[in-house]
């Protein structure tokens, strides 16, 4: 069995040199559909399960779900049961999906369950309900076939669980300065595992199908060694994730409670709708973050990508290091854009 840093130096060969779209000439570019868009470059992993089913003109919603279970597959990408726990040693899943209707579903707080994102997509076209959380989430899961897992901490994250609870005193970290790893997948990461791989990298996809309609999905294990109990900004529709056929589709990354302030993903599609382009509506979404403390926000990562309904896709993140990959006809293997920021690094 190959470890952690082996899978990731073995998972990255052959991933597409970046390319900004603003330097490329492409910033006000439109992609033909189908599309399907990731954050990070990790998301050229979960594109590539998403990508079939679009390719075969199937809906944008089983292309994102299909990303987002790929995603919660990988243990380099840590959004899944191979991620670092809380403060308690509990590894806990948030994930929510949208389609194009506004048809909604999410889950927070599970445990035990490996793809959270299925789970979320149940409790959307089977239940009167918006979320499930805890308890009740893990026994829904269960009650609709979805198997439990052991509970137990991979051998990596245990390794970091217990070195943590040395080191911090029991004390959270934010501090993203200077953590930045040549080769890593997310850059930006509170923590990382000794070999410089990162705890976790949220994975918000969304995806326009070839008959126009939109989806999206977000799922992540939430900030390593939170507070148990805590939930972040990936299960809230209209923080971590928002659709409207109509306009366009959004998705966040980094430190959630930011992206809950301002309920993030729901102003980046208001902006595209007053005519901003998705790269114009992520940064201020990003500025109203950055104004609240400007001082506060160079110590943390929060990064939007969106979509148009015409096509345009453009990011924005607070810190440099934030990258989105696009997955379509015209990159069929996917290709990794690095996000435009306010602190240049």
């Amino acid at each position: 069995m190959s470890d952690r840093r082996t899978f990731i130096k073995s998972s990255l060969v052959g991933l597409p040199l970046l390319a900004s779209l603003e330097t490329s000439g492409q910033t006000a570019a439109r992609f033909k559909a189908p599309v399907i868009v990731s954050t990070w470059d990790s998301g050229i992993r979960a594109n590539a399960a998403g990508w079939p089913i679009l390719q075969k003109g199937g809906r944008a919603l089983d292309a994102v779900e299909a990303a987002g279970r790929q995603a919660e597959d990988e243990p380099s990408c840590c959004v899944g049961l191979a991620a670092l726990p809380d403060r308690d040693g509990i590894v806990t899943l948030d994930a929510c999906i949208m389609d194009e209707k506004t048809n909604i579903g999410a889950v927070s707080f599970l445990d035990r369950i490996r793809h959270p994102v299925s789970v979320a997509r149940k409790v959307m076209e089977a239940t009167p309900h918006v979320m499930l959380s805890g308890d009740g989430a893990r026994k829904f899961a269960l009650e609709n076939g979805f198997p439990i897992e052991s509970g137990e901490l991979s051998p990596d994250s245990e390794k970091a669980w217990k070195k943590w609870l040395k080191e911090s005193k029991y004390e959270p970290k934010t501090n993203i300065e200077n953590q930045k790893r040549s080769g890593t997948i997310s850059q930006f990461a509170p923590y990382f595992f000794d070999d410089g791989s990162p705890n976790h990298d949220t994975m918000g996809t969304v995806a326009m199908d070839a008959r126009g309609d939109l989806s999206g999905m977000v799922t992540t294990s939430g900030i390593a060694f939170k507070m148990h109990g805590r939930v972040g900004d990936s299960p809230i529709i209209g923080a971590g994730l928002f659709v409207d056929n109509e306009v366009g589709a959004a998705a966040s990354s980094g430190v959630g409670e930011e992206a809950i302030r301002i309920c993030g993903t729901h102003l980046v599609i208001e902006q595209m709708r007053s005519g901003r382009s998705p790269e114009q509506a992520c940064r201020e979404a990003v500025m109203r973050i950055v104004k609240r403390d400007p001082a506060k926000a160079k110590g943390f990562q929060v990064g939007f990508v969106a979509i148009s309904k015409n096509g345009q896709i453009g990011a924005f993140a607070v810190q440099k290091g934030f990258e989105y990959s696009i997955t379509n006809s015209q990159f069929p293997q996917g290709r990794v854009f690095p996000s435009p920021s306010h602190f240049p690094g």
